[in-house]
């Protein structure tokens, strides 16, 4: 699935009841997702770090939603690469 038809995916299955909690409630779910992840990496369950990482997503869509931005968008500052020194590897000192 790309990131487009993900946000519409979120934005019609959670968009009115995330824009009513608001933003600063949805980066503080987001921040609590990212937790869970953290978690689920230092326990090494695949199957959890799989089921963190979508919800990861999941509040990231809806966050970039309510801020009215494209999360395909967003992506594409990494396009070229590194967006400091546009090389792929990295080659920032």
């Amino acid at each position: 699935m790309d990131l487009t038809r993900f946000q519409q995916l979120m934005r019609a299955t959670y968009g009115a009841r995330d824009r009513q909690r608001g933003v600063a409630a949805s980066v503080a779910w987001l921040v609590e997702e990212l937790g869970e992840l953290a978690q689920a990496v230092r326990k090494g369950d695949r199957a959890d770090q799989l089921h963190e990482l979508g919800d990861v997503l999941a509040w990231l869509a809806s966050v970039a939603d309510q801020l009215d931005v494209s999360l395909d968008e967003a992506a594409n500052r990494y396009a070229d690469g590194c967006p400091r020194c546009r090389s792929t590897p990295c080659r920032c000192p």
